[in-house]
C-alpha cells in the first residue's frame, strides 16, 4: 500500500479496460489522478468511482493526438495538483486489420497518431511543464508483443508498437540526467473486451468459436493462459513507483511467456 503516496499520475485511455483498472489500483496506492481520454461519460464514471473511495481524481476529455488538447490537459493537471510525477501513455487503438496490399493511408496514419505520436506529445508536455523543473518523474509507455514479432494484417499497429519501444529508449537517454525515468510495458493479450472482440472477428473468419481462438492463444504461452488487466496494471504500478528507481529505458514483457526476447 501507498507505493504512489501523494504522487500525481496522468493515465490516458482511462475510461475503460486497462486504463480503468490502473486508475483504481493507483488510487488505492495513494495516487492523485488525472484521467484522460475521448469519452467523457466513461471518464467521469471512473473518476467518480475513484473519488468515492477517498482518492483525488479529475477527468479531462482529451484527444491525445491533438497537440493543443494535450498541452491543456497537462496544464490542467499542474494547476490542480501542482506537478506531474507519473505519465502513463496507455491510450491506443488497433486500427483496422488489413493486408499490406489493402492498407490505407488513413488507417496507417490514425494508428500511428494514437499509438506513437500521442505518447510523444504527452511525454514532451509532462517533461516541459513539470518533470524537468522538479528533476524527477516516471513515464510508462504501453507497447505490445505485436511490436516484437509483428502480426499479419496489422502492419500499422505492429509498426507503431515497435516505434514506441525505440521512443522509450531515446527519451530515457535524454531525460535520464534530469532524474526522469522512461520505461515501456509490453503486454501480450490482455483479457479485455478489445481482445475478446478480436477473438470473435477471427472466429467468424475461421468458422470456429471464439473460445477456440482464445484457447489457441493460451497454448502458445509458457503459462498456458492470457494475462488479466490486473496483472498488467501491477507491472505498470511497479514501473511507476520508486520500487523501480534503477530501471530506465527498458521494455518489460508481460505476456505469460509467449515472447521471450533477451
Amino acid at each position: 500500500m501507498n507505493r504512489l503516496a501523494d504522487k500525481v499520475v496522468i493515465i490516458t485511455g482511462a475510461g475503460d479496460g486497462l486504463g480503468e483498472v490502473m486508475a483504481h489500483l493507483f488510487a488505492s496506492e495513494g495516487a492523485h489522478l488525472t484521467l484522460a481520454g475521448r469519452r467523457t461519460e466513461l471518464l467521469e464514471g471512473v473518476a467518480a468511482a475513484v473519488r468515492a473511495k477517498g482518492a483525488r481524481a479529475i477527468a479531462r476529455t482529451t484527444d491525445v493526438t491533438d497537440e493543443a488538447a494535450v498541452i491543456a490537459m497537462v496544464a490542467d493537471t499542474v494547476a490542480e495538483y501542482g506537478r506531474v510525477d507519473v505519465m502513463c501513455n496507455n491510450a491506443a487503438q488497433p486500427g483496422k486489420d488489413l493486408h499490406i496490399w489493402d492498407q490505407t493511408l488513413e488507417n496507417w496514419n490514425a494508428t500511428i497518431a494514437v499509438d506513437v505520436t500521442a505518447a510523444m506529445l504527452c511525454s514532451r508536455e509532462v517533461v516541459k511543464q513539470s518533470m524537468l523543473e522538479r528533476q524527477s518523474g516516471s513515464i510508462v509507455n504501453f507497447s505490445s508483443t505485436a511490436g516484437l514479432e509483428g502480426i499479419e494484417r496489422k502492419s500499422h499497429y505492429s509498426t507503431a508498437k515497435a516505434g514506441l519501444r525505440t521512443l522509450t529508449k531515446v527519451v530515457a537517454k535524454e531525460v535520464g540526467p534530469h532524474g526522469i525515468r522512461v520505461n515501456c510495458l509490453v503486454p501480450g493479450g490482455i483479457q479485455t473486451d478489445l481482445l475478446r472482440n478480436y477473438w470473435r472477428r477471427l472466429a467468424e473468419e475461421q468458422g470456429v468459436t471464439w473460445e477456440d481462438i482464445r484457447d489457441k492463444g493460451a497454448r502458445s504461452t509458457a503459462l498456458r493462459r492470457i494475462a488479466t488487466p490486473e496483472e498488467i496494471a501491477n507491472v505498470a504500478l511497479f514501473l511507476a513507483s520508486d520500487e523501480s528507481s534503477a530501471i530506465t529505458g527498458q521494455s518489460i514483457v508481460a505476456d505469460c511467456g509467449s515472447q521471450m526476447p533477451g
